[in-house]
Formats: C-alpha cells, sequence, structure tokens
C-alpha cells in the first residue's frame, strides 16, 4: 500500500542499529513527563545504520530543554505495511523491509520509518520514489 506522509517534527536520540535501538527509545522516554498519547517513531538510514528514536514535538515543546535532538521526519511517498503484535516481530523488521524493497524504486535520499500506533500495531514506511 502506498501512502503520503506529511513531514513530522520529532524530538530523537540518534544511535546505531541494532545495537542501540532499546536504549534510544528508553533514554527518549525517560526525558518525558508521560508516554500516554504521544506518537513514537523509529527512523533508519540504510547507508549510514544511523536510528533515531523519536517522539513527535507536541505544542511548544523544545527539544533541547529536553536534552533532546530537534529534527523532522521527511515526507514524501512510502510503501507501508501494518504490523499487528509487532513486538514480537522487531527481529523480523529488516526482512519485512527487504521484502518491501522488491519491484520499488527506493528513496535512498530519505530513512525508511516505524510508526508506533500502538502497543500492538506499528505501521513501517519504505521510502520510494
Amino acid at each position: 500500500m502506498e501512502a503520503i506522509l506529511e513531514p513530522i517534527p520529532v524530538m530523537s536520540v540518534i544511535t546505531k542499529a541494532p545495537e542501540g535501538v532499546q536504549e534510544a527509545f528508553d533514554t527518549l522516554e525517560s526525558k518525558l513527563s508521560s508516554r500516554r498519547h504521544r506518537r513514537f517513531y523509529g527512523v533508519f538510514f540504510y547507508s549510514t545504520k544511523e536510528y533515531r528514536a523519536c517522539v513527535r514535538i507536541e505544542d511548544d515543546e523544545k527539544p533541547e530543554t529536553l536534552g533532546l535532538a530537534g529534527w523532522t521526519i521527511p515526507g514524501g511517498k512510502y510503501k507501508s505495511q501494518r504490523l499487528y503484535d509487532w513486538q514480537s516481530k522487531v527481529s523480523k523488521f529488516p526482512e519485512i523491509f527487504d521484502e518491501m524493497v522488491k519491484g520499488e524504486r527506493v528513496d535512498s535520499t530519505r530513512p525508511s520509518v516505524e510508526y508506533y500506533r500502538s502497543m500492538t500495531e506499528c505501521v513501517l514506511y519504505l521510502p520510494i520514489e
């Protein structure tokens, strides 16, 4: 399925994947007063193996006051795949993205995106041309 994403302003913790991902999310969540009603994303750059654990900026939040990096997830055209019970499938995310690549012209200037809709639902976005 294809989707058009608008640019998403986020606060993030930057690490290398896969080894630093859980620690990055733990650090990110520790800076927030609550996880309730927050939108979380994981962003991965294939070329550098950089991973960003992200949360959407709400209202007048300032990333620097929380000790976080401000950034914007690039908008554009993405191929998407919805996953349920995603926590049992995290180790398979690279394989799922590899399957999504087949037959697509991937836009390597943008990262792949994981949108954690809930504790049970995640949407994976692959940037395409």
